[in-house]
């Protein structure tokens, strides 16, 4: 294996590691967790606990850096979504939480715009919702929204990440759906950094937030935060953590280890004293390194990109011109991923482009990168 540190673990299963240029993406890994959390998850395991007890203490660390009235370190993004669905239909009707996912009697249409429908907002259906398009697939207007609101309308859902359209946007979305009585919801699994989006959409009115906590907040990958309005996170709280009740809740099979809520906690604190900008700038050297290196090649367009809509951080991203003779963008991938060590780029975007995204390329990492895409480029 090329110089690449193998750890024993994975390779006693026959598991080689790749080199992840892709993202903090769930089918990597997610993100590596600092040895600080390590520890924390560690120590966490040496005793037991009252886990409603210690929901609620790490629910107001969860709660402080969101600025909202309650927090709940969840199993993931999309556990937090399955939770703000039900809270949203049940509210704290302890009769209601029992009965989920069946929804007869209850409000259970979530209103999401056309364009944001992705491969994981049926996260949002498991806990016995329904979602009820608006909009087209590229654009919405605000009597889209208007027109798209019932007596059985429970919440409307705001999704928030890289190439996903934005709609009427967040902040008309929260207007109207407001002057209806009806609750946002918003997933914005990978959108920290920055560290202000931790707050940033309770601030603008959203009433329920969720975070993946093994992102760019570097927790546990099987850790999420949920964030919001006091009644609603009650609501969740009820889903999820109703150890009492007869009925196990719809959030049961969600349940978050002792240690992976310790651990997602020091992720978190660590996170809000980390040097951001520090480690942007290290992510945009990597950057300059890799464009450097590719610069001059005939029919390749290479540029370094910082939208926070589409980009996780400065990003190298490859546009393949009208006359490039080289091998298709497909093929330079598979180049990529077939060598030794797998290298995993990322993709979308514009004429299927292809981006390196930095934020888990380790040190030393840009420069095997640089190398192979020449290899396969030339």
């Amino acid at each position: 294996m090329a110089d690449q540190h193998w750890p024993e673990v994975y390779r006693k299963l026959g598991v080689k590691p790749v080199i992840n240029a892709q993202s903090w993406v769930t089918a990597l890994g997610g993100s590596l967790m600092r040895p600080e959390v390590l520890r924390a998850m560690d120590e966490a395991a040496t005793a037991f606990i009252d886990m409603k007890e210690l929901n609620r203490a790490a629910g107001k660390v969860v709660a402080r850096a969101c600025g909202a009235d309650m927090g709940l370190v969840t199993a993931g993004c999309s556990a937090a979504e399955v939770l703000m669905a039900a809270a949203c239909m049940t509210g704290v009707d302890e009769s209601k939480v029992e009965r989920l996912p069946n929804t007869r009697g209850m409000k259970n249409e979530i209103l999401l715009f056309k364009g944001q429908r992705n491969r994981y907002d049926g996260a949002f259906e498991i806990a016995g919702a329904r979602i009820v398009e608006f909009g087209h697939g590229d654009s919405a207007r605000p009597y889209h929204l208007e027109g798209a609101f019932t007596d059985q309308t429970c919440a409307v859902a705001y999704v928030i990440g890289p190439f996903i359209r934005q709609g009427i946007g967040l902040e008309k979305t929260i207007e109207i759906a407001h002057a209806h009585g009806v609750p946002v919801i918003v997933d914005a699994a990978a959108e920290v950094p920055p560290r202000e989006n931790l707050s940033r959409f309770i601030k603008m009115g959203a009433d329920m937030v969720a975070f993946s906590g093994g992102k760019g907040l570097g927790g546990p990958q099987s850790a999420g935060l949920l964030a919001g309005r006091r009644d609603l996170m009650e609501a969740a709280y009820l889903n999820s953590l109703n150890l009492d009740s007869p009925k196990a809740g719809i959030g049961r099979p969600m349940k978050v280890s002792k240690e992976n809520i310790v651990g997602m906690v020091a992720a978190l604190e660590l996170y809000m004293d980390t040097d951001e900008a520090a480690i942007i700038d290290g992510w945009r050297s990597k950057a300059g390194y890799i464009v450097r290196k590719l610069e001059g090649i005939p029919g390749l367009r290479v540029v370094i990109e910082d939208t926070p809509v589409d980009r996780q951080g400065p990003q190298p991203v490859i546009y393949f011109e009208r006359d490039w003779k080289g091998p298709s963008p497909s093929e330079v991938r598979q180049r990529l991923l077939s060598g030794d060590p797998s290298i995993r780029v990322g993709g979308g975007g514009v004429r299927d482009e292809i981006n390196i995204a930095l934020v888990n390329v380790q040190d030393g990492e840009e420069k095997v990168i640089a190398e192979r895409l020449v290899e396969a480029l030339t």
